[in-house]
């Protein structure tokens, strides 16, 4: 009876013009539009477009990441001696040029920079300000948006290559890394993040998930490593588990930057090797030590992009908006009641009370498996119009499929004049509408109240239902009989279901 349901559940975004707005306020896209801004004849690049080292402390300066001999952060160095010189300072000195020359190279992959590659470190190249700096500002909020999206591409990639701890080791004697000694499949560690987000923005827009609520890096984890039908993990799967997560920590780590999650990583005492103290103290009880991450809205925004254009289906509020009533009514059958509402709600702006209701009206009629819902759907959208919708309304009364409905509108508006409904129509509506109610795969309870509302309303329901010319007749005394948690009830329902199929020839 159901009908076809959406892969996802629709997400609700911001317009593009926030949407733009958080792309350009996210650090890496902001500091590779500082180092864009300051490219030009006198910037120098390397054979693959990245700026020579020795353009990387004017890089660090301009993106103001300079480290001083008091510190990163201004303050003295520890017991009043000078920072400068210690490990911590040419580590810190190192960070910041590792964050120039990330923001550098984002600037190029998106065409924020245009480069003219150097021949050898000999003959350097130069660079200039790219076409798609001037869009940034003077382009629409799709054009900040396409360069964000291309930035989140290349991020994405770098988060897929393996972190190169030895790399001395993996160069082989022609210059090139040795890929193949890495045990690294760029295809299935590309399919492994994309199912990662995947699951993360399914969490984020599903009802009764952790909506705008961060995720405890495990639970990510094992929903990509543990099988669905394992009870208790082993320990080999609980060590896959820990893997997951440490190359997740990683990868977090370079997303938070592009604005598309908000990371807090794992503890590093957790890192400590056997035999080392802990850095500090750890709580046992504490999940967030292990991790804890969301999408923010631009991160939606992000992976949906990039679902829509794998070809999965990532519907999103607004998308029906300018499509028929037909369309509107068998789009949002699988949506929660808060997204159709909101579809429905965007869909109703802006038209006319009257047209509206009529096209609803007209959507909704049928006897295909998915009309009842169809109707439940139509009766809520006229929910939401305006008691200048009446006339459009009125002229269903005496129609089979809507006259119940109808009537229900008038009444709840306070309608005059409203011809009462013959018992055919009133059993006919009460069968459309648990029906609709099985479809929508609602709340059970809600559903047996609803089944035990009408059956304790009218004396010998049983017994006229199955006499109703639905095509869903069988299916809802059967379904009755299920739910009905009177033994006397639900055995009379099964028993009308018997005839209603005999009726029918079934």
């Amino acid at each position: 009876m159901s009908a076809e349901q959406p892969t996802l559940p629709p997400v609700r975004l911001p317009a593009d013009a926030e949407l733009a707005r958080d792309a350009l306020a996210a650090p890496l896209l902001a500091r590779a539009v500082r180092l864009a801004r300051w490219a030009g004849p006198e910037t120098r690049v390397g054979a693959g477009g990245e700026l020579v080292d020795e353009q990387l402390p004017d890089a660090v300066e301009v993106l103001g990441l300079t480290v001083t001999a008091d510190g990163a952060d201004g303050s003295d160095g520890s017991d009043g001696e000078s920072f400068e010189g210690t490990e911590a300072f040419e580590e810190a000195v190192e960070e910041a040029e590792i964050l120039a020359a990330d923001a550098w190279r984002l600037a190029v992959d998106t065409g924020l920079v245009t480069v003219e590659d150097g021949a050898d470190d000999e003959t350097p190249g130069g660079a200039g300000p790219g076409d798609n700096l001037a869009l940034l500002t003077a382009g629409s909020p799709q054009d900040v948006l396409a360069i964000w999206l291309d930035g989140f591409d290349a991020v994405f990639a770098d988060a897929v290559v393996p972190v190169l701890d030895d790399l001395e080791n993996l160069v082989g004697e022609d210059g090139e890394i040795d890929l193949e000694s890495l045990d690294w499949d760029p295809e299935m560690e590309g399919e492994f993040l994309e199912g990662v987000l995947g699951n993360l923005y399914l969490l984020t827009v599903s009802e009764g998930g952790p909506g705008d609520g961060p995720v405890p890096l495990p639970a990510l984890a094992a929903s990509m490593v543990v099988p669905d039908d394992m009870g208790e993990p082993t320990d080999d799967v609980l060590e896959q588990v820990s893997d997951a997560m440490m190359r997740l920590d990683e990868q977090f780590r370079l997303l938070e930057a592009i604005g598309l999650v908000e990371y807090q990583p794992v503890d590093e005492a957790l890192m400590a090797e056997e035999g080392e103290e802990p850095v500090a103290p750890v709580d046992d009880e504490d999940v967030s030590r292990y991790g804890m991450v969301r999408l923010t809205t631009l991160g939606l925004y992000g992976v949906r992009a990039r679902m829509l254009d794998a070809g999965v289906d990532a519907p999103a509020v607004g998308d029906l908006a300018d499509k028929g009533a037909d369309v509107l009514l068998g789009g949002i059958a699988g949506y929660p009641e808060a997204a159709a509402r909101a579809e429905t709600a965007a869909w109703l702006s802006g038209r006319d009370a009257v047209t509206a209701a009529r096209e609803l009206l007209h959507a909704a009629r049928g006897a295909d498996a998915g009309s009842p819902l169809r109707r439940l759907h139509c009766q809520q959208a006229l929910a939401l119009v305006g008691t200048e919708a009446e006339p459009a309304v009125r002229e269903v009364l005496d129609d089979a499929e809507l006259g119940g409905l109808a009537r229900v509108w008038l009444v709840e508006r306070g309608a005059a004049d409203v011809p009462a409904p013959s018992e055919s129509m009133v059993f006919w509506l009460a069968i459309d509408t648990i029906a609709a109610q099985l479809d929508a795969d609602g709340d059970l309870e809600e559903l047996q109240e609803l089944i035990e509302g009408l059956t304790g309303r009218h004396s010998g329901f049983f017994e006229a239902a199955w006499r109703v010319d639905h095509p869903a007749t069988a299916e809802v005394l059967e379904a009755m009989g299920r739910l009905h948690r009177d033994r006397t009830a639900a055995k009379e329902a099964r028993k009308s279901a018997f005839k209603a199929r005999s009726r029918s020839g079934s």
